[in-house]
């Protein structure tokens, strides 16, 4: 099987219990996925608004324990770039796109953004079991 890569969209899916993503990324956590810190950073923001800053600073400690985070570089933010030119994408899934091609990876996900816009990376949408 390949790497797998989470988005926000993934992980906010996941701590929700949202089914069916909830249970796809429940599958792959024994796995260390990857995620990057762009991506993490959307996740804190959103609990932190919904649900309190104690909540989401235990959050990110508990993705910390299961998911590979990846800092972007300088190369890996140039890429993200060159990827928001080409694509209508928030920059954020720009960074997930990014990461997972870096890692040639796919990316988890129920973005419709990324999911319309796929120009040939690999992705599984979340939406659907399967």
């Amino acid at each position: 099987m390949s790497r797998v890569c989470l988005d926000s969209w993934a992980v906010l899916r996941w701590l929700e219990g949202a089914e069916p993503a909830a249970t796809a990324v429940d599958e792959v956590m024994p796995d260390h996925p990857i995620m990057n810190w762009i991506n993490v950073g959307e996740v804190y923001y959103v609990t932190r608004r919904l649900a309190g800053a104690n909540e989401a600073d235990d959050i990110v400690r508990r993705m910390r324990a299961v998911v590979d985070l990846d800092l972007p570089s300088a190369d890996r933010i140039m890429a993200a770039a060159r990827i928001k030119a080409q694509h209508p994408l928030a920059y954020a899934d720009a960074f997930a796109v990014a990461t997972t091609l870096a890692y040639d990876a796919v990316l988890y996900t129920g973005d419709p953004e990324i999911l319309e816009a796929t120009a040939g990376w690999p992705v599984r949408d979340l939406r659907s079991s399967g």
